[in-house]
């Protein structure tokens, strides 16, 4: 497996990077709802969260380096951190899931994490799935990994959603539910993903509702990126200054 290496100083110049060249030029706006730093700083944290695009890794960097004052790890595919090197400089980790030592290795490391107070993000889908999938199918790593903390760390949900609404540019919302606190070890690492899968498959859902009767928007949801004008709004500016 990779093991991550945060380099501070690559840290300040990809977050302006990552804000202001890829997000900013690519989203109309990035919402959050709910707290990343629903428990203590210092205290670890299982997040968990639906995987279907390849922006997901950039927007909950973005998230968690603006939003959250914790030390955040990324479990991220093995063939990917390969392939995109740098990332692993921001804190993300490797899985292979074809090699079931490297599994136990990856869930080792993640595990030594949270015992160091880390908060590490898992993608229990284990791949990218379409936004609109169901079921999700989360993979037992997640229990596996659970039952190694003997119910000590709390799992966070997370659900993440995409759309194209009034603007030329995506939308995106990124939604923290309760922290929740269970003994994992009572129960297999398939109940446990099986648990979580169902927790996240609601939540999902439900953000997704809310999302299509109120165009893309969630109730007290706090922008992340400064929102950009799409074409739409030009014109509409355009004519209104004609009508002066």
């Amino acid at each position: 497996m990779i093991t991550a290496h945060k380099s501070l100083w690559f840290d300040r110049i990809f977050i302006r990077y990552n804000e202001w060249y890829l997000l900013r030029r690519n989203f109309h706006s990035f919402t959050l709802s709910g707290e990343l730093d629903s428990i203590p700083a210092n205290q670890p944290a299982v997040y968990i969260m639906n995987h279907s695009s390849w922006w997901d890794g950039l927007l909950i960097y973005h998230a968690f380096r603006h939003a959250s004052a914790g030390d955040h790890y990324v479990m991220m595919e093995e063939r990917q951190l390969r392939r995109y090197t740098f990332f692993g400089k921001l804190g993300a980790f490797s899985i292979d899931k074809s090699s079931p030592g490297d599994i136990r290795l990856s869930l080792r490391y993640a595990a030594e994490l949270l015992n160091q107070g880390k908060r590490v993000w898992m993608f229990p889908q284990g791949e990218m799935r379409h936004l609109e999938e169901r079921p999700l199918t989360f993979r037992p790593g997640i229990g596996l990994l659970l039952r190694q903390t003997a119910g000590s760390v709390p799992v966070i949900p997370v659900t993440l959603y995409y759309g194209l609404y009034q603007h030329a540019r995506l939308q995106a919302s990124l939604h923290i539910g309760a922290p929740v606190y269970e003994d994992w070890s009572r129960l297999s690492a398939r109940a446990c993903a099986s648990q979580l899968e169902a927790l996240i498959t609601s939540q999902l859902d439900q953000q997704r509702a809310i999302s299509l009767t109120n165009d893309g928007e969630l109730p007290g949801a706090r922008d992340l990126i400064r929102r950009r004008s799409s074409t739409d709004d030009k014109y509409d500016h355009y004519r209104r200054i004609r009508k002066r």
